[in-house]
């Protein structure tokens, strides 16, 4: 789970979501990638009001950059 506001994992203290949450969201999710960018679209807006200073570009690529192209 994330840590608001500073947005890091409750298990590791690293940026979430870190890599092993981002494989645990994919195994979660089930291969409704949708789903999950809705759900990282919702976290990045909580984020972006958390953390004011974060470059958008940053921001996006933390959130949803990872997400695989194709279906998982």
């Amino acid at each position: 789970m994330p840590s608001p506001p500073a947005w890091t994992c409750t298990g590791c203290g690293r940026e979430w979501p870190c890599a092993v949450k981002q494989s645990q969201l994919l195994a979660e999710f089930g291969g409704t990638r949708a789903a999950l960018a809705v759900y990282l679209g919702s976290c990045l807006v909580a984020a972006a009001r958390d953390l004011p200073g974060l470059p958008l570009a940053q921001a996006r690529n933390r959130f949803l950059g990872w997400l695989p192209r194709r279906p998982f």
